[in-house]
């Protein structure tokens, strides 16, 4: 399980605009103020103060909200394309190793860290990735896959296989980041086929596990892994897969 990065106050130089934080912050200062007063008078009692209290944590929480997302979409801008050095029997891959060394000290830089949560289920292994930020948001998001038993890997192997692919797929989808091929000079024998973002992976994926079973066997059998879907039929695909989402997942 890889240590979540604690990252450091005050490095973050990107100043905040006067919609991002004042606000919230004078809200927050105004329920502390209003609590204070409650708390000493002794006629204010426990409902009105569990009330008080609610009222503060809800403006917290949007507080934390703001300064995620505004930190979120300075951090994009700087984000680069991870090069697929990995090479698998589906092709080249960006490795876990070569995405934690690229984001690491950009996340840093604007206060974010990430963690995993590795669970056995009877259906495979759920990788969760959470993406926490130093002012208390976070968000995350998990994949849940077989045991990769291909090249006659034993149990262990089988594990830890599927565990780094699952920690590679959900940090790409929480950081929306993108890979690209390696730099051959020219001498690959055809251009390669662009595959789909990790975001409209991740897309896909949801749309899949709600299809009916025949539809997924089908996928597997067209494109193999959501990963490998080419970029130009991501449009048609998609639209295709909502038709045949089961009713019962269905978003109103």
């Amino acid at each position: 399980m890889a240590t979540p990065i604690h990252p450091e106050h005050g490095k973050n130089n990107t100043p905040l605009s006067p919609r991002q934080s004042p606000q919230p912050l004078q809200e927050s200062t105004a329920i502390i103020q209003v609590i204070e007063r409650a708390a000493l008078n002794p006629d204010v009692d426990i409902d009105k103060m569990e009330r008080l209290l609610q009222m503060q944590e809800r403006v917290l929480d949007r507080q934390a909200l703001m300064a995620y997302s505004a930190a979120m979409a300075a951090m994009q801008t700087e984000l680069p394309s991870i090069v697929e050095r990995g090479q698998g029997n589906n092709g080249g891959y960006a490795t876990l190793e070569d995405i934690v060394d690229t984001v690491r000290p950009i996340m840093q830089h604007h206060g974010f860290a990430v963690s995993f949560r590795i669970q056995t289920q009877e259906r495979g292994i759920q990788v969760t990735g959470v993406l926490m930020h130093q002012e208390g948001h976070r968000e995350e998001t998990s994949m849940l896959l077989p045991a990769d038993v291909s090249g006659n890997k034993n149990a262990v192997q089988a594990f830890g296989s599927s565990t780094s692919y699952g920690k590679r797929y959900v940090l790409c989808a929480l950081l929306n980041i993108t890979t690209r091929g390696q730099d051959d000079n020219g001498h690959g024998a055809a251009p390669a086929v662009k595959v789909v973002t990790a975001f409209q992976a991740a897309q896909l994926k949801q749309l899949i596990t709600a299809c009916p079973v025949t539809t997924q066997e089908w996928f597997v059998g067209k494109y193999g892994d959501v990963e490998r879907v080419p970029r130009s039929d991501f449009d048609k695909l998609r639209a295709s897969l909502q038709k045949r989402v089961l009713p019962n997942h269905q978003r109103h």
